[in-house]
């Protein structure tokens, strides 16, 4: 049986906060040794990483542990946003394999070689913490997903760095200040939950002619075009939504008779040419591929998170051991006006299974067969008991 824990601390001594945050983590084991530690610190604790990695180490004895700095974090139900606070999660796999490792990138002639990841084949899954100033997240994520289809990634970009401006990604009793972190697991129940905050407004469309990011045609039509007939044809109230942002959710995956939610990959309007009638998108589009327009505001994001996390715990029959969340760092207090938004749906979606995590400033997480890095989303790793 998979024994999960988590602690959080936000006592001002760093190195007592992380002896305390993992001590609460060890007691959720039942007396089991941890396979994997996750830390996540934010305030004082970017002061003095390596204290706080040695009271962690002090109190838990992980066999594996990767974490990093953040701007703020989730444990146990809460969110701290400000301040000094550690965020622990402990597991005891019942016999899955873990695999840490850091990975460097370095820059040549050709392009981007990525050095220090392991054989990804047979693995059930990956948690991945990259420094977004240092590594090629977007680059790695298409890689693997051309290479290793269908295995979900999980994770996000550090969201802090220590006062010096260096990276702070924890890699066992090691402080690391590039690249990315992170474990290959295998024989691991993991269930992957994404959460993109936005809601699908107006009607398909198929894109009939698109170039790059750039798409020429919405079925049949000159994209822009379309896109001012299907806004003029929205009610008044989806029309008012606009006025966050307008997305553009773009199903990656094989056709289907009826797609929900969860089938697009949402990517921002960047432009529209008005005089070749064309829209630029945040991602390349291809000819063929079925679209339709997203909003987001908060009430759209607590609704998508609800369904999202209420589908993973009805196929887990409630029975999940515990979650790894990865948070983007505009939600929080930012988007609702509940304090402990995404921590307390968390928690009820899955029974006060042990969740731990961090404000990020980006996540990793899957839509269709390939994991992509996204940005206002909840990503979520549930472990399965």
């Amino acid at each position: 049986m998979v024994r999960i824990g988590c602690g959080l601390s936000t006592a001002p001594d760093v190195r007592l906060g992380g002896i305390e945050a993992a001590g609460a983590a060890r007691d959720g084991l039942g007396g089991e040794r941890a396979d994997l530690a996750a830390v996540f610190a934010t305030g004082g604790h970017l002061a003095a990483p390596e204290a706080t990695l040695e009271g962690v180490h002090e109190a838990l004895l992980p066999q594996a542990l990767i974490g990093c700095g953040a701007g703020g974090v989730l444990a146990c139900g809460r969110e701290v946003e400000d301040g000094t606070a550690v965020a622990v999660w402990a597991a005891a796999l019942d016999g899955g394999e873990v695999e840490p490792f850091h990975a460097t990138s370095q820059r040549l002639e050709q392009g981007v070689a990525v050095t220090g990841l392991p054989d990804f084949d047979g693995a059930s899954g990956a948690i991945l913490l990259a420094d977004p100033y240092s590594f090629p997240t977007d680059g790695l994520l298409h890689d693997l997903g051309g290479r290793v289809p269908g295995m979900p990634i999980l994770g996000g970009l550090a969201s802090a760095r220590t006062p010096d401006g260096t990276a702070a990604l924890f890699s066992g009793e090691e402080l690391v200040d590039e690249g990315a972190v992170g474990v290959r697991l295998e024989g691991v129940d993991l269930l992957p939950c994404v959460s993109q905050g936005a809601a699908p407004i107006g009607p398909e469309m198929t894109i009939t002619a698109a170039e790059g990011n750039i798409v020429h045609e919405l079925a049949g039509r000159p994209a822009l075009v379309k896109l001012r007939e299907v806004i003029d044809g929205l009610e008044e109230q989806e029309r008012d939504m606009i006025s966050h942002g307008l997305l553009l959710g773009i199903v990656t995956g094989e056709p289907k008779p009826d797609y929900e939610r969860g089938d697009f990959l949402v990517r921002g309007l960047l432009g529209a040419d008005p005089e070749h009638e064309t829209i630029a998108v945040g991602a390349a589009v291809g000819e063929g591929q079925v679209v339709r327009l997203h909003v987001r505001d908060a009430r759209s994001a607590d609704l998508d998170l609800r369904d999202s996390l209420d589908v993973r715990a009805r196929a887990l029959g409630g029975d999940a051991a515990g979650a790894l969340v990865f948070s983007c760092n505009g939600r929080g207090r930012a988007m609702f006006d509940e304090p402990d938004h995404d921590a307390g749906a968390l928690e009820r979606a899955l029974a006060g299974a042990p969740a731990a995590g961090f404000f990020a400033a980006g996540e990793i997480g899957p839509v269709g067969t390939s994991s992509f890095l996204h940005g206002f989303t909840a990503t979520v790793a549930i472990f399965g008991a």
